[in-house]
């Protein structure tokens, strides 16, 4: 990394729970690539002081995360389409002055459901209903999927989502009769919820594609019975690696090969 000068371009991230995974992605590739930038994880109790502050002190590139994708919307000048279709904004890019809101988790799952070949025809089943549950359903929206159902207990974020995107909202599981099945929940991330599995045996079996949203760990239990079952797997490090390359490109302007994400993404988990 360049010693500090004053044409470095600062890009920072802004979380209620900050972590090293963003500033190490950004800050190995700024150096692989001999880039004069610098990367910096904060979080705020004042939300419209900070984005008066990317304005005044020209910060290039601001990651946001839970708790500000949706409040921090009135706050900027522009909303790119990947942010207007799920209101929620991930990723703020600073041209002198002017702030444009953009969502690359949108753009990564996006992107993912087209690299994996899925067929529109698939009929979906998308657990969860949460910020990240808005920008899986609103992709397969994108990409004319007409069968997605929606399985949350949550009685009034369930049945909204679903019906924004005109799919279908049930409480409790369907029958396991779904060629995609997606885990947009915390069960299998690591904590309390480590060794359960999002999807029984019977889902995984009948499904031709498992995603699990969780990024930690890359391999949940539901990510390993579906390799051990021979299904096609998505996982949430492919999403999470893809979206922070979609900011870098942004903030930087300078495009990534598979390689270079794939080793800022390996480094970036090594802490």
């Amino acid at each position: 990394m360049p010693i500090l000068n004053k044409d470095m371009s600062v890009c920072i991230s802004l979380a209620g729970r900050p972590s090293n995974l963003g500033t190490r992605f950004h800050n190995f590739l700024y150096d692989e690539l001999g880039l004069n930038f610098i990367y910096k994880a904060f979080t705020t109790d004042d939300l419209e002081g900070a984005v008066r502050g990317i304005r005044a002190l020209g910060i290039r590139g601001c990651s946001v995360s839970m708790p500000f994708k949706e409040a921090v919307i009135p706050l900027v000048d522009e909303i790119e389409p990947s942010a207007a279709a799920i209101e929620s904004v991930n990723t703020i890019v600073n041209d002198g002055g002017r702030l444009t809101a953009s969502n690359t988790d949108y753009e990564a799952i996006a992107a993912l459901v087209a690299e994996h070949g899925l067929d529109p025809a698939s009929r979906v089943l998308v657990r969860g209903s949460g910020g990240m549950a808005k920008a899986v359903v609103a992709a397969f929206r994108g990409a004319e999927f007409s069968e997605v159902t929606v399985v949350a207990r949550n009685a009034d974020a369930g049945p909204a989502l679903a019906a924004k995107y005109g799919y279908e909202w049930v409480a409790d599981d369907p029958a396991p009769s779904f060629d995609v099945i997606v885990n947009v929940t915390p069960i299998g991330m690591h904590g309390t919820d480590a060794q359960a599995q999002a999807f029984s045996p019977e889902f995984i079996e009948r499904a031709s594609t498992v995603f699990d949203v969780v990024a930690f760990p890359a391999e949940t239990p539901l990510v390993t019975a579906a390799r051990a079952a021979g299904k096609r797997v998505i996982s949430g490090a492919e999403v999470i690696a893809l979206q922070a390359a979609r900011q870098f490109e942004r903030y930087t302007g300078v495009p990534l090969t598979r390689e270079q994400v794939e080793r800022a993404s390996v480094f970036s988990r090594a802490e």
